[in-house]
């Protein structure tokens, strides 16, 4: 495990260093706001378009790895609703709860370090859980905080979550990949070396983002923070563990890439909706500070364990 930690401890040393450069007010708020912008516009998005158009679809998409991450992820969903409604939370609260529970920063974080640390053939996996977290649980969240706002579903919502995956690059930049793939058209040398400059920016670029954003997140109500990182960061991956190695037939290094990628801290972008919606944004904050702090421990382990399938 000490091999695995001291590998993954650079990733965490230059999230540490944005979060210093954030604390201290060199990174001020509003440029930690564009770089995040352009990690997420352009470095990220050229980085997931190249992986997804150089790969075969098959490596992408593969329905038993969809059903099993799906089956472990909806468990967790349920359990984190579950428990939240037993402490007669709203609703919405217990949807955002959810959402911290089961989304792991798998674009920012998961696919720099885990392509390198697991090797090139995660690409395809890492990429399936980061589409399934966009298009399944990112609008699913959405439905059920406006759904319950409104006290009723309407054909409004479902226009804003289309319009809201067709808007994140994320989504755009892994389907024009894979279509791109999929119609085997050539990627001329000059436009794949551009990706690559451009998308080499996204690894340091998102975690020093994650960093600097990290700095201005609170520690308020530890408990349901410690509740939902012990949601996020174990019971996640021991679910997804279950179900695609117990459950579903997923090959077993497919399947340690999903167990890892469900192992990630809680995402940023889940403090963006529930800030955006007004919707426990401290609980978020302090969950994405804590899960994000532990995790430097719990990953290592989970890597060394994936690592012996």
């Amino acid at each position: 495990m000490l091999e695995i930690f001291l590998k993954t401890l650079p990733f965490f040393a230059v999230i540490s260093l944005g979060y210093g450069a954030g604390r201290t007010g060199f990174f001020t708020p509003q440029a930690t706001a564009y770089l995040t912008k352009f990690v997420f516009y352009f470095a990220l998005s050229a980085m997931l378009f190249r992986f997804a158009a150089n790969l075969e679809l098959s490596a992408i998409l593969d329905w038993q790895f969809v059903w099993a991450y799906l089956a472990g992820t909806i468990a967790v969903y349920l359990l984190a609703t579950i428990v939240a409604m037993a402490r007669g939370l709203r609703v919405r609260e217990a949807a955002i709860e959810a959402q911290c529970a089961v989304i792991g920063n798998v674009g920012f974080l998961g696919i720099p370090m885990l392509v390198l640390l697991l090797g090139a053939n995660a690409i395809g996996p890492v990429m399936m859980v980061l589409a399934v977290d966009l298009i399944v649980f990112s609008s699913l969240v959405v439905i059920l905080i406006t759904g319950s706002r409104d006290g009723r579903m309407s054909l409004g919502i479902l226009r804003t979550v289309g319009l809201g995956l067709w808007a994140n690059p994320m989504v755009v930049s892994i389907s024009a990949g894979m279509v791109v793939s999929s119609l085997a058209l050539p990627i001329p040398v000059p436009v794949n070396e551009f990706l690559e400059i451009l998308g080499g920016a996204a690894t340091p670029g998102a975690l020093f983002a994650i960093g600097a954003s990290l700095a201005g997140k609170s520690a308020e109500r530890v408990a349901v923070a410690g509740w939902l990182s012990l949601c996020k960061l174990v019971l996640h991956p021991a679910a997804v563990a279950v179900a695609a190695l117990l459950v579903f037939d997923v090959d077993p290094y497919a399947a340690g890439v999903m167990i890892t990628a469900a192992a990630l801290p809680v995402a940023g972008n889940v403090y963006i909706l529930a800030q955006h919606y007004g919707v426990a944004p401290a609980r978020v904050s302090a969950a994405i500070l804590l899960s994000t702090g532990i995790s430097i421990l719990t990953i290592s382990a989970v890597i060394t364990w994936v690592t012996s399938l």
